[in-house]
């Protein structure tokens, strides 16, 4: 018999479709593959960019790194075609009963790796480390512009996710204005300290710890579930263990083991479902609230394996064709191989 699950943070009810569900062959997916051509994210094609912000490169001749230039491990630009401008003032206006204000904000790619073939699944984990440090380094730097309410990490991998380049990097925007989505995540968890004095984070990871049977990994400082009420087929969390409400506030020392644990995810992923296509995203709290107790940050990874069609966006239910039990099963039980390369040692262009 189908389920309905509600989601203890935004209370969102979904269906489990139990009748009819799928295991990871079942699904019609499109498997991510390089086609390769000319890529401005590639090694040589610095030029090709506008100037970047920031880069890692490894500090091989002693001398201070060089912007735009090649060697690089990490780079940072300005999007080429961004969805908000940098310059100016918001400008609040009504007209009429509406309101509006000028497109102000940051969008930027972060260009995860000079290897066109390369993913964050096949990256050795310190590479993958030097890209969740340029993500703090960013929200840091533009957590000073006092327009800025809200900054979002995300990551769209494949066609079929959103990618308009199949080179690996993640985008960043900077909004003046808080997510529609953001603000319910957040209204959720304060209900629900509020009420019950814990964070509802905290309290989950507690109780899918205790019953494990959500659990895909887990390292010292993370742990990796598929939530109880999914949205979607293989819907997965990694969250810090110790409460921590801002993504850029983690101790230096998690880092480390939050590549880790990103790496594991991505790779049991492509093994247990043929590299599919996926969203990434960074849920972490606003610019001004930073440091609370009740919200807790965490990274959501959504495989693209089924479309949102006409009940989802008229109900804003989800129908779910794979119980979170079984996929976190599927994905628990994936091998992949541990065994990497100790790559040299990056330097930021700019501070870390």
């Amino acid at each position: 018999m189908p389920e309905l699950r509600k989601d203890p943070v935004v209370g969102r009810w979904v269906i489990i479709s139990t009748d009819r569900a799928k295991r990871p062959t079942d699904f019609a997916r499109e498997q991510v593959k390089i086609k390769g051509g000319f890529c401005p994210f590639c090694y040589g094609n610095e030029d090709k960019t506008p100037p970047e912000i920031q880069a890692y490169r490894p500090n091989l001749n002693g001398g201070p790194p060089q912007r735009d230039t090649s060697g690089w491990t990490v780079r940072v630009v300005p999007n080429k075609f961004p969805a908000l401008g940098i310059e100016g003032n918001l400008s609040r206006q009504a007209e009429g009963m509406f309101d509006k204000m000028n497109g102000i904000g940051a969008h930027e790619v972060i260009i995860e790796t000079p290897d066109h073939n390369s993913t964050l699944a096949t990256l050795p984990a310190k590479r993958v480390e030097d890209v969740l440090w340029t993500f703090r380094d960013r929200i840091l730097d533009l957590k000073k512009d006092r327009r800025f309410k809200y900054i979002l990490i995300f990551k769209n991998h494949g066609e079929p996710a959103g990618a308009s380049l199949e080179h690996a990097h993640s985008q960043l925007i900077a909004l003046p204005i808080l997510p529609r989505q953001v603000i319910e995540e957040l209204e959720g968890a304060k209900q629900y300290y509020t009420f019950k004095e814990r964070c509802v984070f905290c309290d989950v990871i507690r109780q899918e710890m205790e019953n494990g049977a959500r659990v895909v990994s887990e390292n010292q400082d993370f742990v990796t579930i598929a939530p109880y009420a999914p949205r979607f087929p293989f819907e997965t969390w990694i969250l810090p263990k110790t409460h921590e409400s801002a993504f850029e506030n983690s101790s230096s020392s998690m880092y480390e083991n939050l590549s880790k644990a990103l790496k594991l995810l991505l790779q049991k992923a492509d093994r247990v479902l043929d590299n599919p296509p996926y969203n990434l995203v960074i849920h972490t709290s606003p610019v001004q609230d930073p440091t609370n107790d009740h919200y807790h940050w965490h990274i959501e990874f959504m495989p693209k394996l089924t479309k949102t069609a006409g009940f989802e966006w008229g109900t804003g239910f989800y129908i779910n064709p794979t119980p979170p039990e079984e996929a976190a099963k599927f994905l628990r039980e994936a091998s992949v191989e541990t065994v990497e390369p100790a790559p040299a040692t990056a330097v930021p262009v700019g501070s870390r």
